[in-house]
């Protein structure tokens, strides 16, 4: 039934109690100490106030939204444990940015990453950008985690989508107007309830796994799962595997997926900002945190996909499963929680409630960041005073919310799939992005107009890529791995290995510019990096290799 009880919204509002009681005491403590750091460093940044714990559960709460909980629950449904390697993968890719991202931030004092662009290469290459993450964070992020979150709560409560988004878009304004201090923090309240909600999700899915087997327990329906689903609990596809293109095989392991996850995890203002605002320290211990943290998320957010997969085959949710007459995979999480007792069903609404609040507020935040430091402050009034620009940066989140809940119904989003939507668009940047930022780091000879073409190029290239099966033949590519039928013979190149193709591109591109206009190295880089840099306290070590070690005992299970 699409409708919660009693029990169901005093659950709820025990949620939304503490949270904003919790949210009101940081602000309160907060505001004593703004003037030690200066205001828009602690409201942007909360510079030296997130400890490692809030720094790592702000970093997963910040991810974890509705295209997690119904996009990969849809796609654990569809192709089973293979959309894990997201979530693997980015533990994975969480360790190499604290071992070698964060460092360079921290020691030239980076606070967003358009400083990094103006400081590294110059003021264009860095007004390019903030504007596109301006657009790109507003017009693809905001909108699709708002909607895609009113979609998932409407399904499983009945309140109408407008006010479902209207009520999550006030409550993230709230929580985001606080800060990044009271954001942080707010988080790890955030997590946990999303953690239980979620857990209490799978425990129930496991349970109707055993329960239809004539078992019982959660680690019975486990393997009844592995047993009638065999072919969903493979993390490696070959090439004729229908879902190949969505994952194609090797390249999450070699390929494209450590482009899509460095740029998101490294290059990206609305993750690193999170860690900007610590020393290094605190920052990796978080970052190591938010890995441990990553491995868990699959067991939340797919095992109950592929639950709901094993009972629709034997018969459950036939008519459920359906939208306007077709088979919906991302219906199979709102299914899930609608079977929730009273109650539970609650823990869940608000789990979901608060993984897209606290997306939301992250990302607000970092619109706030990027408009107020990088555009607001360097073209409009460069002589800003600290309350100033706090003042500007709360309008911006106000402004940014309102324009989030009048286009969002208007983009399709929940026709094209909000995973594969948000995948898709920051796609076409992000071999590009990604090329300019690794080079950037770690090779003095780079130059400005070497950035601008990973940029600009990099950009064009992923559309020639992405529209040229409909221009030529790409069967020719199949023996070398890149292409593969796409349905009326038609060869397409799978979205992650074009990500990898442009990325390489880029970086020759960007190697061959920069040894035409700097081939000795001469000018300077703009940044302060060395080798002592990266190195790592033991227990830092010990916590990354327990990741890497677990990460090879699943891929070797699962292959």
């Amino acid at each position: 039934m699409n409708k919660l009880e009693t029990k169901d919204y005093i659950v709820f509002l025990i949620y939304f109690v503490i949270v904003s009681a919790y949210g009101l005491w940081i602000y309160n403590r907060k505001k004593v100490k703004s003037a030690e750091h200066g205001a828009s460093k602690d409201y942007f940044l909360a510079e030296g106030s997130l400890t490692w714990w809030a720094i790592g559960a702000s970093l997963i709460a910040s991810n974890i939204s509705a295209e997690q909980f119904v996009g990969m629950s849809g796609s654990g449904f569809k192709m089973g444990l293979a959309i894990a390697t997201y979530e693997w993968m980015a533990a994975a890719t969480l360790i190499i940015v604290a071992v070698f991202f964060i460092p360079v931030y921290l020691k030239n004092n980076i606070s967003t990453m358009p400083q990094f662009l103006s400081q590294r290469y110059n003021g264009t290459v860095a007004m390019i950008m903030a504007v596109f993450w301006l657009l790109l964070y507003v017009v693809v992020n905001l909108t699709s985690i708002l909607y895609l979150g009113a979609l998932a709560v409407n399904s499983i409560s009945g309140i109408s989508l407008n006010t479902c988004m209207y009520a999550m878009a006030i409550f993230a304004i709230i929580i985001t107007l606080g800060g990044m201090k009271v954001i942080g923090y707010t988080d790890v309240i955030q997590v946990f309830f999303l953690v239980l909600g979620g857990l209490a999700t799978t425990y129930l899915a496991l349970n109707l796994v055993a329960d239809h087997y004539g078992s019982s327990g959660v680690l019975s329906g486990f393997n009844l799962m592995t047993e009638h689903a065999n072919d969903h609990f493979h993390m490696i596809f070959e090439r004729d595997d229908p879902n190949y293109l969505d994952l194609p095989g090797l390249s999450l392991l070699v390929g494209g997926m450590w482009i899509v996850n460095l740029n998101y995890w490294g290059c990206n203002q609305y993750i690193t900002q999170r860690a900007l605002g610590a020393d290094l320290k605190t920052a990796r211990a978080g970052i190591l945190f938010a890995a441990f943290l990553k491995l868990l998320m699959p067991v939340i957010v797919v095992i109950p996909g592929i639950a709901a997969y094993v009972l629709y085959k034997e018969g459950n949710f036939q008519t459920d499963m359906l939208q306007n007459g077709e088979l919906n995979p991302d219906r199979a999480y709102p299914v899930l929680l609608n079977l929730l007792p009273a109650g539970l069903k609650g823990l869940s609404f608000a789990a979901l409630t608060a993984a897209v609040v606290a997306s939301l507020a992250g990302k607000a935040n970092s619109i706030a960041t990027i408009f107020t430091l990088d555009v607001y402050k360097k073209v409009f009034n460069k002589e800003a005073s600290e309350d100033k620009m706090v003042t500007v940066g709360k309008t911006t989140v106000v402004v940014a919310m309102i324009l989030a809940v009048i286009i969002a119904p208007n983009l399709g989003i929940d026709k094209k799939g909000g995973f594969q939507y948000i995948q898709e668009y920051t796609g076409f940047v992000s071999p590009g992005i990604f090329a300019m930022f690794i080079l950037g780091f770690f090779w003095k000879k780079t130059t400005s107009n070497a950035a601008l073409f990973a940029t600009i190029g990099g950009f064009a290239l992923s559309l020639l890529l992405k529209f040229l099966p409909g221009m030529m033949d790409l069967s020719f590519l199949g023996p070398v791995g890149f292409a593969v039928p796409a349905g009326g013979g038609v060869y397409e190149i799978p979205f992650i290995d074009r990500m990898g193709i442009v990325f390489v591109i880029c970086i020759i591109g960007m190697w061959i510019i920069s040894m035409i206009e700097n081939p000795d190295g001469k000018k300077a880089n703009g940044l302060e990096v060395d080798a002592q840099m990266f190195k790592t306290t033991p227990g830092f070590a010990v916590g990354a290799l327990i990741i890497v070690g677990i990460l090879a005992a699943l891929y070797t299970i699962y292959w």
